[in-house]
């Protein structure tokens, strides 16, 4: 491998958003806050769980930046992005003759982060075995390329992030209870959206000027009607949803293409028609309503886990073959995330 590709994995932290955006002002991101500045200069393994979008891969840059290392390199590692036939050796490295392919040495993204940090973000996501190898480097400091004969040592500061409850992923028998507890030194967890209602205007306002800077717009402050609906809404996206949603007000310059968006889902719990006049079947209408939900559980599990139905059915305490029925029978695709239809906003933003 060159260096020019090696230099490709080692990434610049980038452009990160001011602590008073990033920790708000409600109680538990003033937590989280006091927390950081505590661990930040300990080289100690931080765990950091929250829901999807509350904004793990920043707090795990602010703790690389404030960190005796920061002048070391940051090598981020997208666990679901990467095959885990291929995650090892990504990871690790390989000799020379090490496999089929193997034509060169290739330096692993642990041994990229010496005297930096490695942030494994997904951590769930790594399979049992590579589990095992990511614990020895935990323990001891040391690792070893697919087919070398010796062991390398690393001075590296591991921080992992994970949406999921590692405690669930141990008792279903797929995440070690010992690689849980050397990860967990410290914990930190970023609340949900919803539960920063406080912070959305503040937020709301710094992605509006961002985004006017960034495309070279002039969209309007929102409007306080707007701001209202925001605050109410429960924001399953969480930041990045909100940051979606300015981003595609400020490309197309009106408020409805927000409030078109929010209005729907207030109410998408329960639509089905009730009729006012004649008979209601209760026994119906709460099967209709239950296969429904039954639906968009499966659907969001589904998506959770990458369309990994074994994942899946674990995660749903069900077997397999059950959960290969219900797919079914709910008329979902059995192997790949259906694509949903783009609204001209969300083309225009991708031609971006």
């Amino acid at each position: 491998m060159t260096s020019n590709s090696v230099n490709t994995l080692v990434q610049p932290l980038g452009e990160m958003p001011p602590e008073a955006i990033v920790f708000g002002r409600t109680e538990g991101m003033q937590a989280v806050r006091d927390r950081l500045n505590k661990l930040a200069g300990a080289n100690v393994p931080v765990l950091i769980q929250g829901e999807s979008g509350t904004g793990k891969d920043i707090i795990a840059r602010m703790i690389h930046a404030a960190s005796p290392w920061r002048t070391g390199p940051w090598v981020k590692v997208n666990c679901p992005a990467i095959p885990g036939t291929l995650l090892e050796s990504e990871l690790f490295g390989y000799e020379k003759g090490a496999f089929t392919g193997a034509y060169g040495v290739k330096p692993g993204r642990v041994e990229m982060a010496h005297r930096g940090t490695l942030f494994l973000d997904e951590i769930s996501e790594l399979d049992m075995s590579l589990q095992s190898k990511l614990l020895q480097l935990l323990q001891d400091g040391q690792f070893c390329r697919i087919g070398a004969q010796e062991d390398k040592k690393v001075e590296v500061r591991v921080v992992c992030a994970t949406n999921r409850k590692l405690e669930q992923e141990i008792e279903n028998g797929t995440f070690r209870s010992d690689l849980f507890y050397r990860i967990n030194v410290v914990n930190l967890h970023l609340p949900p959206l919803r539960e920063r209602a406080e912070d959305i205007p503040q937020l709301a306002d710094y992605f509006l000027e961002y985004h006017n800077r960034k495309y070279n717009c002039r969209a309007k402050p929102l409007s306080a009607e707007l701001m209202t609906t925001l605050r109410k809404y429960h924001w399953p996206g969480n930041i990045r949803e909100l940051e979606n949603l300015i981003k595609r007000y400020v490309i197309l310059g009106n408020e409805e293409v927000i409030s078109a968006d929010l209005a729907p889902r207030s109410n998408d719990f329960f639509n089905t028609e009730i009729p006012v006049d004649g008979q209601i079947s209760l026994k119906k209408l709460t099967r209709q309503a239950v296969r429904e939900l039954e639906r968009k559980v499966i659907l969001k599990v589904l998506q959770n886990h990458h369309w990994n139905r074994k994942r899946a059915a674990r995660a749903l305490s069900i077997s397999y073959r059950a959960l290969l029925y219900k797919i079914r029978d709910a008329g979902l695709p059995s192997n790949r995330s259906p694509k949903p239809s783009q609204t001209p906003a969300e083309k225009e933003i991708a031609a971006d």
